[in-house]
């Protein structure tokens, strides 16, 4: 089994004005393309290929280094494409808006964590919200990293990556974090994934 870069669930200019053409040419096109590659001729012939994404990511974690770098990038980047959506950000379905309220107290109160962390995060990295045990928590992570490898399921996550925003956004990674959650996020895939968790 070989990893493969899926095209994005919508169109490259499908996220203006929040995030443009251009934007996804190079992170999708370029970033995320050589992370598939990378990984897929790294894992030949090991004791990682055929073995599901999520399975290899913990496995090589502290033990292969390129291979946990590049597949978890690749998983990391094919899941944030479907956490964002035309139209983003809005209503927030019923079983989630509980969830983050019984964890933050209140949907404001995580927004702001999320945003808070987001920005703490130094270099190259990524902010996500988790559940571990039916308890929802906000991580950040520096490099390739996320949730799996800390036995918590991932729900969403922003790239805070500077390639992922600087060339619509430059420095202010803030603002990217703020329209990231007020005008981008598919909160059904979120949905999603705390469904496949639980």
């Amino acid at each position: 089994m070989s990893f493969t870069l899926e095209d994005l669930p919508y169109a490259y200019d499908a996220l203006q004005p929040y995030l443009s053409r251009e934007s996804f040419e190079y992170h999708h096109d370029k970033h995320h393309a050589t992370y598939v590659t990378n990984a897929n001729n790294l894992i030949k012939g090991t004791e990682f290929e055929g073995k599901p994404i999520e399975d290899v990511i913990v496995a090589a974690y502290g033990k292969n280094t390129p291979i946990f770098n590049n597949v978890a990038q690749h998983y990391n980047h094919h899941h944030y494409w479907k956490w964002m959506k035309p139209k983003g950000g809005g209503p927030i379905p019923g079983k989630i808006e509980k969830l983050l309220v019984d964890s933050f107290g209140s949907v404001d109160k995580f927004k702001e964590d999320f945003q808070k962390e987001g920005l703490a995060q130094f270099g190259s990295g990524w902010v996500w919200l988790e559940v571990k045990d039916g308890k929802a928590a906000i991580r950040k992570t520096p490099n390739a990293e996320n949730p799996l490898i800390h036995g918590a399921a991932p729900l969403l996550v922003a790239d805070v990556w500077e390639h992922s925003y600087y060339i619509d956004y430059r420095n202010r990674r803030a603002d990217y974090l703020k329209t990231f959650l007020d005008h981008l996020v598919n909160w059904e895939h979120v949905e999603e994934m705390y469904d496949t968790a639980m």
